[in-house]
C-alpha cells in the first residue's frame, strides 16, 4: 500500500530500500500475531525481505535495455511497466519473507458460531477458543495478502504511466513539457482513489471456509456448517 511513486526513479536503491522498508513495517504489523516473530527473527526476515526486494527491482529494472528483436515503441512501453512489475513482485516477496514463520508454524483457527452461539458469548464473555494452528490457513492467509499488494499496486502502476505515455504524444502535452509531472502525480492520485479500496476488500481479513479444507485434524472440528475462520491480516 506503500507504491505512490510512478516513475524510473522508483527503482533507485535508495528509494526501493525506503519502500520496502515501509512494506516490511506495514507487513509486520498487519500479520496474524497467533505466531509471533522474535526480535532476532525479525531482523532477520527484515534483512532477507529488503535485500531480495531490491535485488528483483534493480535485476528487472536491467533486464529490459538488454532484450533484443523488440521495436523501440515496445521497449518504450516495456519500460514504463518495470516499476510496476519490479515493486508488486518484490513486495509480494516481501509479505512471503516476513510472514513466512506463519507458513512454517501454522495460525490459529476457530469453529464458526452460530448465532445463538455468538449471542451466549457475548452474554457471558467468554473467549473462542483456537482449534489449533494450521500451516493451510497460513498459506492462504499470507498468499493473499501477497495477491492483495498485487492488486493495489496493478491500477495505481499500470494506468498512469500508459495514459501518459498516450498523452506525451499529442501536441498539447509536447508544447508544454512541465505539464508532465503535474498530470503524473494527478493520474496517481485519481487511480488510487478507487486501488486501495480494491485492495483492502478483495479478501475479508476474517476468512472462513470449510474445515474440510485444511488438516486433516480440523475436519471433524468445524463451526456452523463444517466451517471454521482465521485472522487474515492486511
Amino acid at each position: 500500500m506503500t507504491n505512490l511513486v510512478v516513475t524510473a526513479g522508483m527503482l533507485t536503491p535508495g528509494l526501493q530500500i525506503a519502500n520496502q522498508s515501509l512494506n516490511v513495517a506495514v507487513n509486520s504489523a498487519n500479520a496474524n500475531k497467533s505466531t509471533p516473530l522474535s526480535y532476532s527473527q525479525m531482523a532477520k526476515s527484515y534483512l532477507m525481505a529488503v535485500s531480495a526486494s531490491c535485488s528483483v527491482a534493480l535485476g528487472l529494472n536491467a533486464l529490459v535495455p538488454r532484450l533484443k528483436g523488440l521495436s523501440p515503441s515496445t521497449k518504450l512501453m516495456l519500460g514504463r511497466l518495470v516499476p510496476f512489475a519490479a515493486v508488486s513482485s518484490a513486495s509480494a516477496l516481501n509479505v512471503f519473507l516476513m510472514r513466512g514463520e506463519e507458513i512454517r508454524q501454522g495460525i490459529d483457527v476457530y469453529p464458526v458460531l452460530s448465532e445463538a452461539e455468538k449471542k451466549k458469548r457475548e452474554e457471558t464473555g467468554e473467549p473462542i477458543q483456537s482449534l489449533g494452528k494450521s500451516k493451510k490457513a497460513a498459506t492462504i492467509a499470507v498468499g493473499e495478502t501477497a495477491v492483495s499488494r498485487v492488486l493495489n499496486a496493478t491500477p495505481i502502476m499500470v494506468v498512469p504511466p500508459l495514459v501518459l505515455l498516450r498523452l506525451e504524444k499529442t501536441a498539447w502535452l509536447q508544447a508544454r513539457p512541465r505539464m508532465v509531472l503535474p498530470l503524473n502525480l494527478g493520474l496517481i492520485f485519481a487511480t488510487s482513489l478507487f486501488a486501495l479500496p480494491l485492495a483492502l476488500g478483495a479478501f475479508p481479513q476474517r476468512q472462513a471456509i470449510s474445515a474440510q479444507s485444511l488438516e486433516e485434524e480440523f475436519w471433524q472440528k468445524g463451526g456452523k456448517d463444517g466451517m471454521v475462520e482465521f485472522n487474515r491480516g492486511m
